[in-house]
This record gives structure tokens, C-alpha cells and sequence, in this order.
């Protein structure tokens, strides 16, 4: 949690001689938020914008020339994140600060708790992807909602006693996963702070590798 230890650089930073690897696996859980869009998408709505995994996944989507609606009241987080972006891609990030800027857009990415009232805004049809916890209510018939960002385990994995939360036998969240993949990539960087958007589809093509699977397929 950033709030808490900067996303484990504290524990880093307290103990230089760790011999372990730190990481919090929130590479991967980006990168499975950003996989579950579909390619003909031309534009999201993103609530929960400026935490850890709302800026990497609006810096990874405004590379890829997607409208990303940023919802916050912070003009000056929005424009911390819209710098780091690429200068030709800047303009992809739209800083919005009512849900109804959103209602005619049907990709929404929930990084935010969001109640009944504010996903009347959305329009028919719409999908929410979600990455906060715990989950939205579903309380729209006219819409599809996500689970959490997590994967399925390779085929080969045995001896699992118990479940995750909200998830069935055999899948975990996609932080968990990151931290598995991490260590059988044998990786001797610590995973800390905020997101390194570059390392996103590297992660990805990794976790694949190795036999991990999306759980929610667009």
C-alpha cells in the first residue's frame, strides 16, 4: 500500500541487506486490467486514476491512442501523471471530475468504489473492469460487470487447500501471481513503488509463459 510503505519501499529502505525480493505484484494486476480491454476501444472512463494502478494503466492506455477519461478532484495529480506520458500522447488524458462526462462511454475501469447512483451515469450496455476491493455492486442489469484483476494457476499446480477471497479454487489475484512469476523468473530486482509502465507486457508475456491464464476473457 503506497499510503502505508510506499509500496514496500520502506522495508527496503529500512533493511539494504535483505535477501529476499520484495513485490507487491501490482505489474501484473495492471497488465491484466489493460488485457481484458478490447482492441477496438477507443476510449474508458477511470475512476481511481491517480493510485498506483490507475496512473500506470492510464499511462499504458494513452500509449496505445485511448481516451482516457481520468476521474479526480486534483487538477494537480492529473497533471503529475499527464507529464510523465509521452508528449504525442498527452492529449489521450482527459481530466474529468463528474460521472457524467462518462455517460456516453461504455468501458469503465473501477478503481473506486463506485455506488448504484453514480453507475446510473453509464449508459447501456457498459462493462465495468474493475481493481477495487471489495467489489462493486452489480446493480445494473443493463450492464456487464468484471471480477477482480486475477488469473488462473498452470494446469500443474497441486496441493491448493483453500480459496482467495471472492475467487474460485485455483485462481488467485493477479498481485499474488506477480509475486509468483517474479520468483520463477528468477527477477533480482525489488518490485517497490509506483509502477514501472514498461515492465507491463513484459510481466504479462512472462506470467503466460509460465502457464498462467486470464481468468475474464473480452
Amino acid at each position: 500500500n503506497e499510503a502505508l510503505n510506499g509500496g514496500g519501499t520502506l522495508f527496503v529502505n529500512k533493511h539494504p541487506q535483505l535477501k529476499v525480493r520484495v513485490c507487491h505484484g501490482n505489474t501484473l494486476t495492471a497488465a491484466v486490467i489493460v488485457n481484458e480491454i478490447p482492441k477496438d476501444v477507443k476510449e474508458v472512463f477511470l475512476t481511481g486514476s491517480t493510485s498506483k494502478l490507475g496512473r500506470a494503466i492510464a499511462l499504458y492506455l494513452c500509449r496505445r491512442r485511448i481516451r482516457v477519461l481520468m476521474l479526480t478532484s486534483s487538477i494537480e495529480r492529473f497533471q503529475k501523471i499527464q507529464k510523465e506520458a509521452p508528449a504525442d500522447t498527452q492529449n489521450y488524458l482527459v481530466h474529468v471530475t463528474k460521472y457524467q462526462a462518462a455517460q456516453n462511454c461504455k468501458t469503465w475501469i473501477a478503481g473506486k468504489w463506485i455506488t448504484p447512483w453514480e453507475q446510473s451515469w453509464a449508459p447501456s450496455g457498459t462493462h465495468f473492469h474493475q481493481f477495487v476491493v471489495p467489489p462493486i455492486l452489480a446493480s445494473r442489469r443493463d450492464c456487464t460487470y468484471g471480477d477482480l484483476a486475477a488469473m488462473r494457476l498452470p494446469e500443474d499446480v497441486e496441493g491448493l487447500g483453500s480459496c482467495e477471497y471472492k475467487l474460485e479454487r485455483g485462481v488467485v489475484h493477479a498481485c499474488h501471481a506477480g509475486g509468483a512469476v517474479h520468483q520463477l523468473e528468477g527477477w533480482t530486482h525489488h518490485e517497490i513503488g509506483p509502477i514501472d509502465v514498461d515492465r507491463i507486457d513484459l510481466v504479462w508475456e512472462a506470467a503466460l509463459k509460465h502457464g498462467f491464464r486470464p481468468v475474464f476473457q473480452p
